[in-house]
């Protein structure tokens, strides 16, 4: 798709394998809070970035095709209708992003409301892309975007026996936080400097 970089092998920014590297990037004043571009953890280049409107059959396809036994807490949905309807929710209400590869989207991001102090976070990535850092960069430009407008923190649930995201949002810096329900609730304060949303390279300012 037009937003992977094809032509990252001549590019003199290009790492040795031929795919974009930001180590040496630093960004302009129109940059925006984290680098779209992004290297998997199989050396596989996307992009991460705000969803659009034309990206609505293409994310839809990727929740129709969502593995039944990847679902947690009755999420995403598992029919055309109700994935519809939750879909334009978080579209309308939320701040939305998607990741991007070379066969199209295989991730989602969103948190909602967005206008709220403290809106919900969600991430979903496409099983056939798990277990690549595709999932932490979504959370990342979450975080950095909510920064941004400054809300002041993000929560999120997730189920108790999901350790493996439990402690994928820990390193991001959630903390659990008391809850009426069983699920686990996790919070980051944005108010405090958040490392794993920070942009790793030179200030565009030149701070």
């Amino acid at each position: 798709m037009a937003e992977t970089d094809s032509s990252a092998g001549t590019d003199s920014a290009g790492g040795a394998d031929g795919v974009w590297d930001a180590s040496h990037c630093v960004g302009t004043p129109y940059c925006p809070p984290r680098c779209p571009r992004f290297v998997s953890e199989t050396d596989r280049p996307l992009v991460v970035r705000p969803y659009d409107a034309a990206d609505r059959d293409a994310l839809a396809e990727m929740y129709r095709d969502y593995d039944p036994a990847a679902r947690s807490m009755g999420l995403p949905p598992a029919d055309e209708a109700h994935i519809a309807a939750w879909l334009s929710n978080l579209v309308e209400r939320g701040r939305n992003f998607v990741a991007v590869a070379d066969e199209g989207i295989v991730g989602h991001a969103a948190y909602v409301a967005s206008d709220d102090p403290e809106p919900e976070l969600a991430v979903f990535v496409h099983q056939d892309s798990h277990d690549r850092g595709i999932g932490t960069e979504l959370c990342r430009h979450a975080l950095a975007d909510a920064a941004d407008a400054d809300r002041e923190a993000l929560v999120l649930h997730v189920a108790p026996e999901n350790q493996r995201a439990v402690h994928v949002y820990r390193e991001l810096g959630f903390e659990a936080v008391p809850a009426p329900s069983a699920d686990t609730k996790m919070r980051l304060d944005l108010g405090s400097p958040v490392p794993p949303a920070a942009r790793p390279t030179t200030d565009a300012d030149g701070g």
